[in-house]
């Protein structure tokens, strides 16, 4: 079989490889990724919420593939202890969402993410270390086990070591500059510029897979420079947190269990808070479609907020510190990260049509060629992702899919 190179190693990428190591030589995958840091993106810095049911029609069977392979890798891996995979219970915090439609944009009117819940609502108990106000409700909005949380950072980790292991090629920092065709104009090699050594090296590729998240557009355009086509997909900047409490500790985790926590507290802002196995408590929800993407990921630290980051230190004292005390967390991380989103707020996953690679340009057929996109995922690329590197792996192969992904595709 032909070889592949990914373009983009992040979940996304690296969860591709993967699965396509499972069916033809791990030699012949190349990871290629520009930035000088791994995973420097939401790859790392995502909150690694996982939901079997909360998708719409068009991405719910991806979303329960998905669903099962994290439950799968973690039970063959040691994911407890390796990435923290957990399973979990979501609860919404006062007001309690009663709207059950699946919610896919999201991110562009700063709606919550508990509004695509698919429990039946019910009161529940809150966590340990969520301080609760007098009138303040709690519902429970995920059935039993359907569910999770992990640390992205570390199963990222965990799933590029296991390509590396397997003899995937990772070329880091580098970047794809152009692609050669043959004597049919078909996509026959792919030149990469290694940054370290400032050399420049032809792989011989008849398949090309985009998995460069927000990037993905100005990748695309780089190797197709004649194509008038631009790639749907923008970014959606959004803050984080990650603080120590002693309100979650080992004892707390191993007798209440893990939490998400969605909250809506004004007009624009639904914080997101995710209490992780080892005693870290994730939180997040302040999203701008209006901040410039950077030309690197690792760029996104000097764009930091400090209003930002100020604003989920409130949010940490409101839910964490009693009244009258002082702050008895500790900050352990500040986070910035883009993640791709779509216009109607679904994944694209699939080839690119030939006629949008430009003046003569063209693939091979079937699965001996092709350039293929995976992105636009927005706040589901983790829980997302091994099922799309499952399917994509299935296409790029001329397998049969595990997952229906027909409206997933680009559009005309």
């Amino acid at each position: 079989m032909s070889t592949a190179v990914i373009l983009g190693a992040g979940i996304i990428g690296t969860s591709t490889a993967y699965y396509l190591a499972k069916h033809q030589p791990p030699s012949s995958i190349h990871l290629v990724e520009v930035s000088p840091e791994l995973f420097a993106s939401a790859s790392g810095y995502a909150g690694g919420f996982l939901a079997k049911n909360w998708f719409s029609p068009a991405s719910a069977e991806l979303g329960a593939l998905s669903f099962e392979e994290h439950r799968k890798l973690a039970e063959k891996d040691d994911g407890a202890e390796k990435w923290g995979y957990a399973r979990s219970t979501s609860i919404s915090l006062s007001p309690p969402t009663n709207s059950k439609e699946k919610v896919d944009v999201w991110c562009r009117d700063g709606t919550s993410r508990a509004d695509a819940a698919s429990g039946d609502s019910s009161k529940g108990v809150a966590p340990p270390w969520l301080k609760r106000e007098d009138g303040d409700a709690v519902e429970v909005i995920s059935d039993e086990g359907t569910v999770a949380q992990l640390d992205p950072l570390q199963l990222s980790q965990h799933l590029l070591h296991k390509c590396l292991s397997l003899g995937v090629q990772l070329h880091q920092p580098a970047k794809a500059i152009s692609v050669s065709t043959d004597v049919r104009n078909e996509v026959s090699s792919i030149c990469i510029a290694e940054s370290r050594s400032s050399t420049e090296t032809d792989i011989p590729c008849t398949r090309v897979i985009i998995t460069s998240g927000a990037w993905s557009p100005t990748v695309f355009q780089t190797l197709f420079s004649t194509s008038n086509y631009k790639l749907p997909i923008t970014s959606l900047a959004g803050h984080s947190l990650v603080v120590k409490s002693p309100k979650w500790t080992k004892g707390h985790e191993e007798s209440h269990g893990c939490h998400a926590v969605f909250m809506t507290t004004q007009p624009g802002y639904s914080p997101e808070i995710f209490s992780r196995a080892g005693g870290q408590i994730y939180l997040a929800g302040l999203n701008s479609a209006t901040e410039p993407l950077p030309e690197l990921a690792t760029d996104s630290k000097a764009n930091m907020s400090k209003s930002a980051i100020e604003k989920l230190r409130g949010t940490a004292r409101e839910i964490l510190v009693r009244e009258g005390a002082t702050d008895d967390f500790e900050v352990t991380r500040e986070g910035l990260c883009f993640r791709p989103v779509t216009e109607n707020g679904l994944p694209i996953i699939g080839r690119i049509p030939d006629e949008q690679l430009g003046v003569s340009v063209r693939t091979r057929p079937g699965a001996e060629g092709g350039v293929y996109l995976a992105a636009g995922h927005g706040p589901w690329g983790i829980s997302m992702s091994l099922g799309t590197g499952k399917v994509l792996a299935e296409m790029v192969q001329g397998r049969e899919l595990s997952a229906d992904i027909s409206s997933l595709g680009l559009k005309d």
